[in-house]
């Protein structure tokens, strides 16, 4: 993958990325980049290789062959200055429950090396963003399922990271919080973040600048929420996603 000058060059880069275990091959060959302040859908059915591939981006697992860059760092060479230019909410909640949601996000600032004055200061500031100064004090235990989530957002967001990584945030969130967690994460595209969010919830795509849609380890189309409607000939977003992961056209109507 060649340098691009980093006025043009993307937050995220993946270039045939490829991962098996044993003779389950999850990845196969996936490229795809996320530009600063652009909001890419990751859409996918479960097992369509969505939840290989943030293992890939997070360090927990080497991809067997092709190259992931963030914010120009080679993910395979220079892995710690790669990761630390990434912000993630995983899909399974990651906070201690019996320490209040300061003290979870003081902990996260001292792993990133950032001071202690400094990182009382982008608490404060990362709270009141996100409506929740007035929780800073109280165990994370007590809030609802919704603000967990924010608060997971938060701390991804505490060292000011190029590229955020969604995975399946939203699972087990009512409607209203998945709305309001989902706006929240489209409004960074105006601070130049790249987000990646993976989903297979096509209501949440809808809002995308751009849809990757992967099935079985494979890059089946990209494009706009329109592209990839106009690219099938379907009706909406949601038929589009079932004729391309069902290898059969959807109903008119869908």
């Amino acid at each position: 993958m060649p340098d691009l000058p980093a006025s043009t060059a993307p937050m995220l880069q993946l270039h045939q990325v490829r991962k098996s275990y044993g003779a389950n091959e999850a990845l196969k060959g996936v490229s795809f980049d996320v530009a600063p302040g652009e909001f890419l859908a990751l859409l996918g059915p479960n097992g369509a290789g969505k939840s290989t591939l943030f293992q890939l981006l997070t360090g927990l697992f080497n991809a067997d062959g092709g190259e992931v860059r963030v914010d120009g760092h080679n993910m395979q060479h220079t892995p710690v200055q790669a990761l630390g230019r990434i912000g993630v909410v995983f899909q399974q909640m990651t906070l201690d429950l019996d320490l209040s949601v300061e003290a979870n996000l003081r902990f996260h600032a001292r792993l990133h090396g950032i001071a202690d004055r400094e990182s009382t200061s982008r608490i404060e500031d990362v709270l009141q963003r996100i409506g929740l100064i007035a929780q800073q004090h109280a165990k994370v235990r007590t809030l609802s399922g919704g603000n967990r989530r924010k608060v997971e957002l938060a701390r991804a967001l505490l060292h000011r990271p190029a590229v955020l990584l969604m995975d399946e945030a939203t699972v087990g969130l009512d409607p209203a919080s998945r709305r309001q967690l989902l706006d929240e994460v489209l409004a960074l595209r105006d601070q130049g973040v790249a987000i990646l969010w993976a989903s297979h919830l096509v209501d949440e795509a809808e809002a995308a600048d751009r849809v990757v849609v992967l099935h079985r380890g494979k890059v089946l189309t990209s494009g706009s929420p329109a592209e990839v409607v106009a690219h099938t000939g379907a009706s909406s977003l949601a038929s589009a996603f079932l004729q391309l992961t069902s290898g059969t056209p959807a109903p008119a109507n869908a």
